[in-house]
């Protein structure tokens, strides 16, 4: 007879808030991991079922928020165009996935206790 599987772990979520209404979080990171996967802003916003223009408006907004380029453009040959992290953008993924980890470590126990606490019938 099977066990029922374990019901997962509750999951942390980051953003990281900047000044004002500046933020980086999961859905850009994402979208600069597919930039990076795919090769292209367009293919990297089909990846996310999100339009071009959608894409190209968050990556101009990472862009601005960091004050550095985090994706550059490549001139198309016979195939087109496409985009590329550039070292900052890929640093960039690399330390919000780091912040990423390390909060979800900071906070395991936690979610473990949330976890047991949600699983518990009311009295």
């Amino acid at each position: 007879m099977s066990r029922p599987a374990a019901k997962p772990l509750p999951q942390l979520s980051v953003r990281i808030d900047l000044d004002g209404d500046e933020r980086i979080g999961p859905g850009k990171i994402l979208l600069l991991e597919n930039i990076r996967e795919h090769g292209s802003i367009s293919a990297a916003g089909r990846a996310m079922d999100m339009s071009y223009k959608r894409a190209w408006d968050l990556v101009d907004e990472i862009n601005r928020i960091c004050r550095h380029a985090a994706v550059a453009s490549q001139t198309g040959g016979k195939n087109g165009g496409g985009a590329v992290l550039t070292p900052f953008g890929a640093a960039l993924v690399a330390r919000y996935r780091k912040i990423e980890r390390d909060a979800a470590r900071a906070v395991h126990k936690e979610l473990l206790a949330l976890k047991a606490d949600i699983g518990r019938p009311l009295k």
